[in-house]
């Protein structure tokens, strides 16, 4: 399933897979920027694969797959600026957006239960 076939909160901050929140890229990016520093995130994913006899190796490849997320405004400090914590990995439903997440329709919620990963 693609990004876009989740649940998104109504701000934009996160959408919901596996039955989490996750956050969203910063939409204040510029298309060039984010697909930039998205293909800098698959090839760390890609290395922290192939590297999974070494471990410093490995240290190294996570450190790069993490330095992409926080570019990608994913993690690390949140982007958007009105003082709203961060509710990464919550359950929606216990969250500050429980109420919308209420309003969804079943399938939506189911989509929204669904692993991006396929587990």
């Amino acid at each position: 399933m693609a990004l876009k076939d989740y649940p998104h909160t109504p701000d934009g901050r996160y959408f919901v897979a596996a039955g989490k929140l996750w956050r969203c890229s910063d939409p204040r990016l510029t298309p060039e920027g984010r697909k930039a520093l998205t293909k800098k995130l698959m090839e760390a994913r890609r290395k922290v694969k192939e590297v999974q006899t070494s471990e410093d190796k490995l240290r190294r490849a996570r450190r790069a797959v993490n330095a992409a997320k926080e570019a990608l405004g994913e993690r690390g400090p949140v982007w958007w600026t009105d003082g709203a914590p961060d509710e990464t990995m919550k359950d929606p439903a216990n969250s500050s957006y429980a109420e919308w997440w209420a309003s969804l329709s079943d399938e939506e919620r189911i989509r929204g239960r669904t692993s991006p990963r396929g587990k």
